[in-house]
């Protein structure tokens, strides 16, 4: 049809989610006016601020019964009481499913890195696998062991977390 945005030449985005390019100039701006280019927590702030991380926590603790809630605040605990006894033991396992979702997020991230930091210091473990590779080739032997050892950690993380991401998954789909 002619009127349609495909017969026109352009292509809608039907997810309606942003992706992390059109994220990367503001957030750059951001950082850079608090201060905090070539410095670790130019790598560790803005990825933790994420909307996925809050909309999960979120949707966890809607599962959860007010009347655990209603009960601890019936016998005289504050709500930091309730939220420090209650809430927060029975949020283990999604926040250990958040921590290693995110550890892998930030531990395969490429292009923040490469824009945030300039010094050799503070260069991540991706961007530095990519700086094996040259215009006119690469060291394969280089590349292939740096992705191993890259591989170690995640590998060591995920079976140490394995049981609190699959009580995590279990216990959201209940109602």
């Amino acid at each position: 049809m002619p009127g349609t945005p495909q017969a026109s030449g352009r292509r809608r985005c039907r997810s309606g989610t942003v992706t992390p390019p059109v994220i990367l100039i503001p957030l750059f701006v951001v950082v850079r006016t608090l201060g905090m280019l070539d410095r670790y927590a130019a790598l560790i702030i803005p990825p933790l601020l994420n909307a996925f991380g809050i909309f999960l926590l979120r949707q966890f603790h809607l599962g959860i019964p007010k009347e655990l809630e209603e009960a601890a605040i019936v016998d005289g605990r504050g709500y930091w009481r309730v939220y420090w006894n209650i809430i927060l033991p029975l949020s283990r396992p999604i926040l250990s499913a958040l921590s290693v979702i995110f550890f892998l997020a930030n531990w395969n991230a490429f292009a923040w890195p490469l824009v945030a930091t300039d010094g050799a210091d503070l260069t991540v473990i991706q961007v530095g696998i990519a700086s094996f590779s040259t215009q006119y080739g690469a060291n394969w032997n280089y590349v292939l062991a740096a992705a191993v050892v890259a591989v170690v950690p995640m590998l060591g993380l995920f079976l140490v977390f394995q049981r609190q991401m699959v009580e995590s998954i279990k216990t959201s789909g209940l109602k």
